[in-house]
């Protein structure tokens, strides 16, 4: 087995969680893990231990979630399912994540049988196709004076979602740019066939560099040792199935940012244009003095 294959069968556990008890559940801490935890990865198991207290077919359709503390990348964590309602078409489940004693995260999801309805979406944007775009580690190679060191050493690490930028922001370019943003992404290797898994997939995705569109009108990056972020509230709306192992385009923009916060919204579509997700978040984009070291 390939080390990117060991990856990837980890990505894939790292979305379940173990039944430890009647509406108590652990998700696995991130294999190699250290540090603060990923918000992606808390949602994403947040999610699948809210789906495994309800019938079998219902598919989740969005999450509100709030980080309280940040949760440690190298510990397991405690998700308690409250049971709030289930009703003929829609189930609705609040989840606490656990870690140390305290929550770090609280969640409210809800789940509807699959039916047909009155169908519109927006239009996906016109942009390049992934093979003409390089990844992220393709771009710290073909930047190297750009890439500060702590960056450098957080894409060195293989991880299971590639990501293609449409467009280059910091640290790639600095420059001040409008607040709207795309990049492709898909799973490095092939997703079971489970709907269930492929959403919840999705919603760990989602939360990769959402935040940061905020910060392109001012010609600023997450990296840049001026400024402090953090993800405050996280929302995903899942719209209908995918697949996490196919090319997908996701689209943010940014329409407001101000007293330290900074809010983004996205969309995501199938590479044939099928709308099936969009996102939004507010966190904390706080600008601090920095000196540079003598």
């Amino acid at each position: 087995m390939t080390a990117q294959n060991t990856v990837f069968d980890r990505f894939v556990q790292l979305l379940t969680v173990e039944c430890l008890d009647c509406n108590y559940y652990r998700g696995m801490a991130t294999p190699g893990g250290k540090g603060r935890a990923f918000g992606g990865q808390i949602i994403g198991q947040a999610l699948m231990a809210a789906a495994r207290t309800v019938p079998q077919g219902r598919m989740p359709h969005s999450l509100h979630a709030y980080f309280i503390r940040a949760g440690d990348s190298a510990q397991p964590v405690l998700y308690q399912v409250s049971r709030d309602r289930d009703g003929g078409s829609f189930n609705t489940r609040r989840v606490v994540a656990i870690q140390g004693g305290q929550p770090i995260l609280n969640m409210s999801s809800s789940f509807q049988i699959v039916e047909p309805g009155l169908s519109h979406q927006s239009e996906m944007p016109d942009v390049p196709p992934p093979e003409e775009l390089m990844n992220e580690q393709q771009l710290a190679e073909a930047y190297p004076d750009k890439m500060p060191e702590r960056l450098r050493h957080y894409l060195s690490v293989n991880r299971p979602i590639e990501i293609r930028p449409c467009i280059l922001r910091p640290p790639y370019d600095h420059t001040p740019k409008p607040p709207q943003y795309a990049a492709w992404i898909r799973a490095k290797g092939k997703m079971p066939d489970d709907p269930l898994i492929n959403r919840v997939g999705l919603a760990f995705a989602s939360d990769m560099g959402l935040l940061s569109v905020s910060l392109m009108p001012h010609g600023k990056g997450f990296s840049d040792p001026d400024m402090r972020s953090a993800s405050l509230d996280h929302s995903v709306w899942l719209h209908d199935d995918l697949r996490l192992d196919e090319w997908l385009l996701y689209a943010a923009d940014s329409p407001w940012a101000g007293g330290a916060r900074g809010f983004s919204r996205g969309r995501i579509f199938t590479r044939d244009g099928r709308q099936v997700a969009d996102t939004a978040q507010e966190g904390l984009v706080r600008q601090i003095g920095y000196q540079d070291p003598a």
